[in-house]
């Protein structure tokens, strides 16, 4: 655990990351997300819990996007994610259990206070998760201001327990 989750206990009980977001994998992701090279995703998740046991888990729920954020990227980078996860764990990722209810402002550049403030309230989940165990997935966990704000929101939708996996893993130092 971070000296950031120990300060300030995140809603995700587990978080697993691929990789570390640091050069040259900060670049893959970058053009993964941003220059429309969604192949990488295979790439991205290969192998996504090492030699570790993946988490148990019924649902596989990637990270929203905004619906403007969306028709402007053209796809959901932590949706291909899923999907890709998704085959090796025998599940078809969840994509409309959860949604982006407001716009908000792209994390990166903004310090953890404001992180959590910009995406308070930015998620919501109108089904009966009803004890299942979740998996959110996303690109890259930087304070993980975004996946706690949606650990928050699915469990309050009645999901037993939350775990997150991202690609690449932002760490101070």
């Amino acid at each position: 655990m971070c000296g950031a989750c120990l300060r300030r206990a995140p809603a995700f009980d587990r978080a697993d990351a691929r990789l570390v977001y640091a050069d040259p994998v900060d670049l893959l992701i970058q053009r993964f997300k941003y220059d429309g090279e969604t192949g990488l995703a295979d790439l991205l998740a290969d192998r996504p819990w090492g030699d570790t046991a993946p988490p148990e888990v019924d649902l596989l729920i990637p990270m929203p996007l905004y619906p403007d954020r969306l028709r402007e990227r053209g796809y959901n980078q932590a949706a291909l994610l899923a999907a890709r996860l998704g085959r090796g764990l025998g599940l078809m990722p969840a994509f409309d259990l959860c949604r982006r209810t407001r716009p908000t402002a792209p994390q990166a550049g903004q310090a953890g206070k404001a992180r959590r403030r910009n995406v308070r309230g930015a998620f919501a989940c109108d089904h009966d998760l009803g004890g299942r165990r979740v998996l959110l997935v996303d690109d890259v966990m930087t304070s993980g201001a975004s996946l706690d704000e949606l650990a928050r929101t699915v469990k309050a939708a009645g999901a037993a327990g939350v775990s997150a996996w991202v690609a690449a893993r932002a760490v101070s130092g």
